[in-house]
């Protein structure tokens, strides 16, 4: 069960930092951030980006193999990286609507997928 956990957390804490780090690019013609400027974004930025915190300390925290967890740090890191960019993804296709997939970006997820396969190989 501390497995799911802690990937249902990654999900959602990469949901906020994927957000975070790309959001203000969509939204950086809406006047409040506009007369901020690169200040405002970063403000906003690390707004959100503490609810990143919130879910991914205790994701890791839960999933870490010396708390009791099914993962050590390799997987949980590798784990993570997959499911970074598969919410990336989403958020890329289907939040900015302005990328495409292509095939060479899919080669990359399936390398990183296999990156998962592989970590957890005895």
């Amino acid at each position: 069960m501390s497995a799911l956990w802690t990937i249902v957390l990654l999900i959602i804490s990469n949901g906020f930092m994927t957000y975070a780090w790309y959001g203000h690019l969509q939204h950086s013609d809406h006047a409040p951030l506009a007369k901020w400027g690169i200040i405002g974004a970063i403000l906003l930025s690390w707004g959100i980006a503490f609810f990143e915190y919130v879910f991914q300390v205790p994701a890791n925290k839960i999933g870490f193999a010396g708390n009791g967890g099914p993962f050590n740090l390799f997987q949980l890191k590798i784990i993570q990286e997959v499911i970074s960019l598969s919410v990336f993804t989403f958020f890329a296709l289907i939040v900015f609507r302005t990328e495409r997939l292509q095939w060479n970006y899919i080669a990359a997820m399936v390398c990183m997928i296999l990156a998962v396969f592989f970590v957890f190989k005895k």
